[in-house]
């Protein structure tokens, strides 16, 4: 790669560039960005005192070109934490440049500096770029279901 790779945490300075890098993705996936409200408790959790998550901005000669969000989950086998990936974007201008390769090797290196005994994210299973990117960087698919039920469907639980 021609230029060094800078990753930096969330603060401040660079909010702005980690919200835009949000709606990427969000425009990416086809998905509604993020509104106003959630706008401001991103910002809000992300520059709190104790963060729910762990947020960087990868920045290519002074640009911003991607974004990580991670946190932690438990293994009860292990009696150890594992760190979870919930989003590692990177700009259609930059992929294929080694961008996501360090920005992916920052979060295996988080990971061991925690003492975590793994790595876990979820894929998009129509996003074959992103597929094939992991199982290159020695991930490997797990034989289960993610399920979800959305807020708005909460008033029906007892």
């Amino acid at each position: 790669m021609e230029r060094a790779v800078k990753i930096e945490e969330v603060n401040r300075d660079n909010m702005g560039d980690f919200l835009n890098l949000i709606v990427g993705l969000a425009h990416y996936e086809n998905a509604a960005p993020p509104d106003v409200g959630a706008k401001r408790r991103l910002e809000a959790d992300a520059l709190s005192s104790n963060p729910p998550f762990h947020a960087f901005v990868a920045f290519l000669g002074g640009k911003p070109v991607g974004y990580i969000i991670y946190y932690f989950t438990y293994s009860t086998y292990d009696g150890k934490r594992i760190l979870f990936i919930e989003d590692i974007f990177v700009t259609k201008d930059v992929r294929k440049k080694g961008v996501g390769k360090e920005m992916f090797n920052f979060c295996l290196r988080a990971a061991k500096k925690q003492g975590c005994c793994g790595l876990q994210w979820a894929v998009l299973t129509w996003n074959e770029d992103a597929i094939g990117f992991y199982e290159r960087m020695g991930g490997k698919r797990e034989d289960l279901h993610i399920y979800c039920i959305d807020e708005k469907d909460f008033g029906g639980i007892q």
